[in-house]
């Protein structure tokens, strides 16, 4: 494994803290340039590990990743340079926020200027889920083409996820710990 120095772990998610505007999936992307593209600390496959543990963890989704990367990748020492990293920037501009909020709470410009960040952040959110899903496809089609079951939960476990929480309305919870039994069925048959 690559020698990873605390100091990069702290200062990736420094940049992914502070540039970030959204907070938690909206950092998905840079989180995946950082780690996967420009370190190549991990594959895809890994990362996407990274992000499906994060999203079932109780707690802050984006913490969550920074914690179970850098823990990966140099321990307990890692995730804390990870976490550090991560909210260092957030909670200078949540003070900074607090202090001034009241001077702008009602200010037009601003107003706009959160309207025009909002479909901004929901196709950063999109995007690396989009290309991760695109990704696990490319690797089943290059693979053998009997695995039935890799394809029924690449393609059925996402849509039936988003049909039961946006159309019925059901607790992502319950559909997070309905996926994880999925994944234990779809292993305890494919071993078979």
């Amino acid at each position: 494994m690559l020698m990873i120095k605390y100091c990069e772990l702290y200062w990736s998610f420094f940049k992914i803290g502070t540039f970030t505007i959204g907070g938690g999936y909206a950092m998905l992307p840079l989180m995946q340039r950082e780690v996967v593209e420009q370190h190549r600390w991990m594959d895809d496959s890994d990362f996407l590990d990274i992000v499906a543990l994060a999203q079932s963890m109780p707690g802050v989704f984006a913490v969550n990743v920074a914690a179970l990367t850098g823990y990966r990748l140099r321990g307990l020492a890692g995730a804390a340079a990870a976490i550090m990293g991560n909210v260092m920037m957030p909670i200078v501009f949540i003070l900074l926020l607090a202090m001034f909020f009241g001077a702008f709470r009602d200010n037009p410009v601003v107003e706009r200027i959160f309207l025009g960040l909002r479909p901004a952040v929901v196709a950063l959110i999109a995007a690396p889920v989009f290309d991760l899903w695109r990704k696990e496809i490319g690797k089943l089609r290059s693979g053998d083409s009997k695995r039935t079951l890799e394809w029924l939960a690449v393609i059925l476990i996402p849509l039936l996820t988003a049909l039961l929480v946006w159309l019925l309305g059901v607790n992502p919870i319950l559909v997070v710990v309905g996926a994880a039994m999925l994944g234990l069925l779809f292993g305890n048959i494919k071993s078979h």
